[in-house]
């Protein structure tokens, strides 16, 4: 496929992916305090600008999430670098979405994992080591070395806990844009109906 028709397919999948994502008013109740936002990569990225996300991430208003921006090529960096680090695990891997992390969230995502077959990981952010956190662009690489040592194999779905100046976040991955979503909005309304 050349390159071309490639970013054309992303960036399709990527809106309908959000349309879906906006009509599903229990996804706000996973809205973290630093938003969300959906990445799918293309095929052999090598870098965020290759790399497309919603520009300006996605929020809540009047109860629904609503993308703030449109897909844009190279307007992710933290989420661009870990789909393309996840790709050295496991090559399937072309998009992500984040959200919000709690206990009782956390309870809700490990059912889910567990009955869907999922490998379910996390990240104890508090014992990264202060070379990898201070230095730029080192902490992705460890993080994954972290999920992949303590999964086994890529987790599908996983969560950073607690750092100094972090928020705790999921972040499920996928082969596009549209199975991402589809399984967050699968979590969200079983979470609001647990609630």
């Amino acid at each position: 496929m050349r390159k071309k028709d490639a970013a054309e397919k992303v960036l399709g999948n990527l809106c309908v992916a959000v349309e879906r994502l906006q009509r599903c008013r229990d996804f706000s109740l996973l809205m973290p305090e630093v938003r969300v936002n959906i990445v799918h990569a293309l095929p052999n990225a090598a870098g965020p600008s290759e790399v497309a996300a919603i520009d300006g991430r996605i929020t809540v208003v009047n109860g629904y999430p609503l993308a703030s921006g449109m897909p844009k090529w190279g307007v992710s960096d933290h989420m661009a670098r870990l789909i393309i680090e996840a790709r050295k695990y496991n090559p399937k891997v072309n998009a992500g979405i984040n959200f919000k992390c709690d206990d009782s969230i956390i309870k809700a995502v490990k059912k889910y994992a567990r009955e869907k077959k999922m490998v379910f990981g996390w990240i104890d952010r508090t014992v990264e080591p202060d070379e990898v956190s201070k230095a730029d662009g080192q902490s992705m690489p460890w993080k994954v070395k972290q999920l992949v040592g303590s999964s086994g194999r890529m987790p599908d779905i996983f969560y950073e806990g607690d750092g100094w100046g972090k928020e705790p976040l999921f972040v499920a991955l996928g082969s596009d844009a549209l199975s991402v979503v589809k399984t967050a909005i699968e979590i969200a309304r079983r979470y609001a109906g647990e609630k």
